[in-house]
């Protein structure tokens, strides 16, 4: 055994087209979007240009860590965006913005699992991209998130609904927004960072649960 998700949860929830899809179908909100193959003729190009209001999120559809991710708010940066999403997969979404508070919640269990505190993420500039993720200081990282009580339960409730649609095991991590017009769901992370100072790690320490009771916590849901 080994801990987390199978493969096929990984791979579906990896995949931000099949995993919008099954957000669809469960009934979890999530922004709209179109899809291009990097083989698009620059019609098909011009009309997805034209599909929402900038500004919009052009993202490659498998990749982690904000890879090859793009927030277009100038029509003429659209097709730059679209070659630097097709320089790490063959298929990228043209995705509305949501503006809003950016939170992440974590989700440890399997048959019944359990929603930890939510992290509301701010990076000191720009937007949570790779940089921001992964230098020291560039962001500021609330547990928990400074939103309403309803929102937190709400948030909280589609997390653990991602969970189950995908199919995950033991832990996952759901990164959404919360917007004046409700909560989205951005994409689900089956495989999170596992450092001490890691986001999901952070969330357990917010809830009483110390790092190496964490990671008794994921061995013990591996073997159920």
């Amino acid at each position: 055994p080994y801990t987390g998700s199978g493969v096929l949860a990984s791979a579906l929830a990896i995949d931000k087209i099949r995993s919008k899809a099954i957000y669809r179908d469960a009934g979890i909100p999530t922004p709209e979007f179109i899809t291009l193959t990097a083989d698009a003729d620059a019609a098909t190009r011009e009309r997805a240009m034209a599909s929402f209001p900038l500004p919009v999120v052009v993202k490659p559809c498998r990749e982690g860590s904000t890879i090859g991710i793009t927030i277009v708010r100038e029509r003429a940066r659209m097709l730059p965006a679209l070659d630097l999403a097709f320089r790490y997969d063959a298929e990228a979404l043209v995705e509305r913005f949501i503006a809003g508070v950016e939170i992440t919640g974590a989700v440890l269990g399997n048959g019944k699992p359990r929603a930890l505190s939510l992290v509301e993420i701010v990076p000191r500039s720009g937007f949570y991209d790779y940089e921001m993720k992964y230098t020291p200081g560039a962001t500021e990282e609330i547990v928990p998130a400074r939103i309403p009580a309803e929102a937190t339960a709400r948030a909280k409730e589609l997390a653990t609904a991602a969970h189950h649609a995908l199919g995950c095991r033991g832990m996952s991590r759901t990164d959404m927004i919360v917007a004046e017009d409700g909560i989205w769901v951005l994409e689900t992370n089956t495989i999170p960072g596992m450092t001490e100072t890691s986001l999901l790690p952070r969330a357990a320490a917010a809830d009483g649960i110390p790092f190496p009771a964490l990671v008794e916590m994921l061995i013990e849901f591996a073997l159920e």
